[in-house]
């Protein structure tokens, strides 16, 4: 019964008036006319099955009067099922620095892993939003374009590596550029970029501070994030014999004047991340910041259920009216 609801609940006040009927039924017995004999050792016989059936055929009456009830009370089963969509969508491209200076250790793994994990559970939490990603280094391109697939999205991220298809280096004017051109056409509510960096700007022909300028031109709000601690951190400086990299203590430099300008410019805001934990806070701030609106359809299915209850009434009243009537006519 977890799943019926009643329509009408109110209807079941009236079992209060059951007890009443009980009580009314064992009064008008009382009430019946008696005779007064000498001696009743004459009628003295073993009572037949149906002389000691008689008395339920009140409870038949009763248990026909309860299903009339529970019919009244509208039992039903609600099936619902649910439709979202968004009414008011956004944008977003993360503009993310695939430098070499992101295998940097003072983040764990290191800053490009751990961006890696907190950038995906940020595209899992915006479910009706579609999200695009830039990389960029000295040199800068489209990951993936803006797009609702989140399964391509996600693919993508796990692919983020350094692997020295883009010439070493920090182009964040580049990086801006690139996904501002991903967004420029879009009709979205809002458009958003989260640029990403862990260092200062020493690459690429476009000018930070140009790139903010056509972003605002555009409409297009940008989160600027610094990765990174304070101080040094155990960076990659040279290649090993083995391929991999040899790693010692370096100053980390951010240009946080730069980034502070790009958000002011253009509406946003500027975050430090010199933790796994404040990267994940970062980005669930930006969440909070960014909402969507959501439209959600529900449509309801009901399977009546008291139809059952009236056909009970009804057999057991006829079953009750028959008897008493033919079987039982010479005990009345």
């Amino acid at each position: 019964m977890k799943e019926v609801s009643f329509l009408n609940p109110e209807f079941f006040w009236l079992f209060l008036l059951l007890p009443a009927a009980v009580a009314w039924h064992f009064w008008k017995r009382k009430q019946s006319a008696t005779l007064k004999i000498s001696s009743v050792r004459g009628f003295k016989a073993q009572k037949s099955l149906l002389a000691k059936l008689k008395p339920y055929l009140f409870v038949l009456r009763l248990l026909a009067l309860s299903s009339l009830i529970i019919a009244m009370a509208r039992p039903r089963k609600v099936d619902i099922s649910s439709q979202t969509k968004s009414t008011k969508g956004v944008d977003i491209v993360m503009a993310i620095d695939v430098s070499g200076s992101m295998l940097a250790k003072d983040l764990k793994p290191n800053r490009m892993e751990a961006l890696k994990k907190v950038a995906a559970n940020f595209v899992d939490g915006r479910p009706n939003d579609r999200i695009g990603i830039v990389v960029y280094a000295a040199e800068a391109y489209t990951k993936t374009p803006v797009t609702s697939d989140k399964a391509i999205v996600q693919d993508a991220i796990r692919g983020i590596r350094y692997d020295n298809v883009l010439q070493d280096g920090t182009g964040i004017g580049m990086g801006l550029t690139t996904a501002v051109n991903r967004l420029k056409d879009s009709k979205a509510k809002s458009k958003v970029i989260i640029l990403l960096t862990d260092g200062v700007n020493n690459s690429g022909f476009i000018e930070p501070e140009t790139a903010s300028q056509i972003a605002k031109e555009y409409g297009i709000k940008v989160y600027t994030v610094g990765i990174g601690t304070n101080g040094d951190a155990m960076s990659p400086y040279a290649y090993a014999p083995n391929g991999g990299f040899l790693f010692r203590m370096m100053p980390v430099e951010i240009d946080v004047n730069l980034l502070q300008t790009i958000a002011k410019n253009t509406g946003g805001k500027y975050f430090r991340a010199n933790n796994n934990s404040k990267l994940e806070s970062i980005y669930n701030e930006i969440n909070k910041l960014e909402t969507t609106e959501i439209q959600e359809l529900k449509f309801y299915d009901y399977d009546e259920k008291f139809r059952p209850f009236v056909w009970i009434a009804g057999i057991l009243l006829l079953l009750e009216f028959g008897l008493r009537h033919t079987v039982y006519r010479s005990f009345i």
